[in-house]
């Protein structure tokens, strides 16, 4: 009985009242910040949300599971231009958003099926191959990408007496508070834990019973999911579509908040997201910067916290939480 009420704490999301108190006022923060801000702090909020979401399947993927990919651009393309297509035809944005994470979830899957030969450098620079594949098909097609004009896209229609950015906000917010509760649970049920012992040793994983071609499907499924929703998500806040939105460097981007934010950590995601939102729109002036800023911060949190900004913001929480008695 011990173990099972152990166990269930385990799980728990919010394990201490202090601990709630905090996350319920950074929730009615964010539930107030489009009333009390600029429009433009708004949008920045939004477009943290909509990568947060991204970020989070690739982490799934690289940090959970450790299939390193590169071609995380073509299922952010695929998703995108699924939804814009589909909304251009006029049907339910809940409907569109679900196809185009389902469209990428798909071609994701396919892609996975070399994981099950490949490893390291080798899965990366075929998922890579993927993604260029993608973005030239995109750019040579013309009834896929809509040619030079590129793709316009209905934007979304106000709802409740509110803004249009204001519904773009909390349309995204919740989307993301969705998305964020489902990884949690995910990581904590068997096929997160699953993920976590293939990552681990993915033979001894397969000696106690875990199917590793079923889970790394899975994953590879997971993660292009999360990202098709991603590219849904980017098309219906940018309204427009070009096959230039989905280079290698997007793949970079999402690559590198899951290292700067900290791998296996949902909330890391989330903190990676920020970084690579942020960090272009301080350095507007000097946008040259931003690669370096990038690789410079990669370097250093590979050497002095590998778990990344949430390792040292846990370690801060541990530090005050003992002070003044260490």
């Amino acid at each position: 009985m011990d173990l099972i009420e152990s166990y269930r704490e385990e799980l728990r999301l919010i394990r201490k009242p202090w601990t709630g108190f905090w996350v319920g006022m950074i929730f009615f923060a964010v539930i107030l910040l489009p009333w009390f801000s600029p429009e433009y702090y708004a949008y920045i909020a939004t477009l943290i949300f909509i990568y947060s979401i991204g970020v989070q399947g690739q982490n799934l993927l690289i940090g959970y599971t450790g299939q390193i990919s590169f071609g995380q651009a073509g299922f952010l393309a695929i998703g995108a231009f699924t939804f814009g297509h589909l909304s251009r035809l006029g049907s339910p944005i809940l409907i569109n958003l679900l196809c185009a994470g389902s469209a990428a979830g798909l071609f994701g899957l396919l892609v996975g099926f070399p994981s099950l030969r490949l490893k390291g450098p080798y899965l990366a620079i075929a998922t890579l191959g993927f993604g260029i594949t993608v973005y030239q098909i995109l750019a040579n097609s013309e009834i896929l990408s809509g040619g030079r004009m590129g793709l316009s896209v209905p934007k979304l229609t106000p709802f409740l007496g509110l803004t249009k950015s204001m519904s773009i906000y909390y349309f995204n917010f919740f989307l993301f508070l969705f998305f964020t509760l489902f990884s949690y649970n995910l990581v904590s049920s068997y096929i997160g834990r699953a993920f976590i012992a293939i990552r681990d040793n993915d033979i001894a994983a397969e000696v106690t019973g875990v199917n590793l071609a079923r889970y790394k499907l899975l994953s590879f499924a997971i993660s292009s999911f999360y990202t098709g929703i991603q590219g849904g998500l980017y098309a219906l806040l940018m309204g427009y579509l070009e096959p230039n939105m989905f280079t290698f460097m997007e793949a970079i981007t999402l690559f590198v908040a899951v290292i700067i934010g900290g791998l296996a950590s949902v909330e890391g995601s989330i903190f990676g997201a920020a970084f690579v939102i942020l960090i272009p729109q301080i350095f507007s002036g000097y946008k040259e910067l931003v690669p370096v800023i990038f690789g410079v911060t990669i370097i250093i949190v590979l050497i002095f916290e590998p778990l990344g900004l949430f390792g040292r913001w846990m370690k801060m929480r541990l530090y005050l939480r003992n002070w003044p008695f260490r």
